[in-house]
């Protein structure tokens, strides 16, 4: 068990935790959630004992291993890739080269012998004789290749380096495993690759992922860290985000009488507990819920962005048809032989093994670069609203948010006052002073949230998102989402939140080198159907 006694933490004025108590159990999966700045990596930088707060303790069981997954991609760089995931069990690799020293003494002495069998010993009991084999294979069940597995840390690439250093928090089964953003730099296999092992984890192990499907998949609880305390709740996330919002309605709707709301709450109760049945953790989740009563569940003290897409008008029969579309980049082909049209009723997830393909076909659509060869029309009803993947060419001039916005505002729109600017910020939660910040101090997340406030004032039909959730915290990633799900128009889209992709699209495109693979289906369907999968070996080979 792990345990924070009395936590608080502040920086000046800003108090981060204030008298935080919590226990961390053997066999739980914690999803530790919270605001963007509420204080959720610096929380398990102070289990890991990198912050020290200015009051309390953590407590370990005696004899306990704790792990964190390392954000630094360069301090192992003079290491071998093999000897980085080694080190991540620091007593066995303390044991390993006290022994080689040992063993390479000219003088070898009765004394060295002694202290050699107690190394071997202890060695032995912590699976030392078959460590290598151990981290080569995580390391492979992590997508880095063999012929990596000797090459120095600065000589891989940074996605790889990832990787590895996700190898090393997981080696050697730690009892307390703290992972902060795990699936960053991974692909869709690796991160199910990783939701199997974490389901299946039978040790302590606090996660932070803004991946939604993460963490219903792997977490047993939600640790929510809100207004400088944490509170712990049995269930995952989407479990917490439902039930919360349930008794939140509940709670406004005054008139319900107290009995109807607490039936209501139990058939919720029952009717996730029965769904848990299917998941990877279900007989812990399943136990946990049943076990839960009506006072554990409390209304969400978060704020959720309202993003509505009102289309002006609907779009008409010609939407969107490509032709013979190729693109490459310094000798290697990105996509070729990309052909399809747009039908109405379509939300279209596009995916491709090499992330650039994607970005480089919606700047294409996008009038941002050029192809290759091939093209492409687009119907005259159709109004577009672009998110790209990168915005910084949108925030060079340091307007405040209200000038900045203004100059969006699109022709049709005749009575752009400062309240009808202010609704769309307030919309994306910039309200008071917010307005008056300058556009080149913002963080990440406050960028797309003005993106995000550009493209409602288009009033599109169309839209196309690459990558939306980056840098955008859970409660936006939520909303974002349900209003992609109720947006009546066309959305085109690529991200890597499992979530959002299954829930939006009806319709997958893959682009390839050889050509596109195109199917009418959920992108749960498209990655597990038999024919898709000989597919897409057949067009990356």
């Amino acid at each position: 068990m792990i345990s924070a006694r009395n936590i608080t933490l502040a920086y000046g004025k800003r108090v981060l935790f204030d008298e935080v108590n919590i226990n961390f159990i053997k066999g739980n999966c914690y999803g530790v959630i919270g605001a963007n700045g509420a204080g959720k990596s610096t929380f398990l930088k102070i289990l890991s004992g990198e912050i020290e707060p200015n009051k309390g303790s953590v407590e370990i069981t005696p004899g306990e291993r704790m792990s964190f997954l390392k954000q630094n991609q360069f301090e192992f760089d003079e290491c071998t890739v093999l000897n980085t995931v080694l080190m991540g069990h620091k007593k066995m690799w303390d044991i390993m080269h006290e022994r080689e020293a040992i063993y390479a003494k000219a003088d070898f002495s009765e004394e060295d012998g002694i202290r050699a069998g107690e190394l071997e010993a202890e060695f032995g009991e912590m699976g030392g004789y078959t460590a290598e084999s151990d981290a080569a294979t995580l390391l492979s069940s992590l997508g880095i290749k063999d012929d990596m597995h000797n090459s120095l840390m600065k000589d891989i690439p940074s996605n790889m380096k990832v990787r590895v250093l996700l190898a090393q928090a997981l080696f050697g089964n730690p009892d307390i495993l703290l992972l902060d953003e795990p699936t960053n730099g991974l692909d869709i296999e690796t991160i199910g690759w990783l939701e199997n092992f974490l389901a299946d984890y039978e040790n302590i192990v606090l996660v932070v992922s803004h991946d939604r499907h993460f963490l219903d998949t792997v977490c047993t609880h939600v640790a929510d860290v809100d207004r400088s305390k944490i509170k712990v709740f049995t269930g995952n996330y989407t479990f917490w985000y439902e039930s919360s919002q349930l008794m939140s309605r509940q709670i406004n709707d005054k008139n319900k009488k107290v009995e109807e709301k607490r039936q209501a709450l139990l058939d919720f109760i029952a009717r996730f507990s029965a769904n848990a049945s299917k998941s990877k953790q279900a007989t812990s989740r399943k136990k946990a819920l049943e076990k839960l009563t009506i006072e554990e569940i409390e209304p969400s003290n978060r704020k959720y962005p309202g993003i509505i897409f009102q289309p002006l008008r609907e779009v008409g029969n010609q939407i969107l048809n490509v032709e013979n579309l190729k693109k490459a980049v310094d000798g290697r082909v990105l996509f070729d032989k990309v052909n399809f049209s747009i039908n109405k009723g379509e939300k279209i997830a596009f995916i491709s093994k090499d992330p650039l393909a994607v970005t480089s076909f919606f700047e294409i659509i996008n009038e941002k670069i050029q192809a290759d060869g091939g093209k492409y029309e687009w119907g005259t009803t159709i109004t577009k609203a672009y998110l790209p993947v990168e915005n910084n060419e949108f925030f060079t001039e340091g307007l405040n948010l209200m000038d900045w916005l203004r100059q969006f505002v699109p022709s049709h729109v005749t009575d752009a006052d400062e309240p009808f600017i202010r609704g769309f910020l307030g919309k994306m939660l910039f309200s008071g002073d917010d307005i008056m910040k300058k556009t080149n101090v913002l963080s990440g997340g406050e960028k797309v949230r003005c993106m995000v406030s550009r493209m409602m004032l288009q009033n599109p039909n169309l839209i196309v998102l690459d990558q939306p959730t980056n840098h955008l915290d859970l409660e936006s990633i939520q909303s974002f989402n349900e209003g992609c799900i109720s947006f009546p128009g066309i959305v085109l889209l690529t991200s890597h939140d499992h979530t959002f992709m299954q829930t939006v699209a009806n319709r997958i495109i893959e682009l390839t080198p050889k050509g596109i693979i195109d199917r009418l289906m959920t992108f749960d369907e498209y990655m597990e159907d038999k024919r898709v999968k000989e597919l897409r070996e057949e067009m990356y080979a």
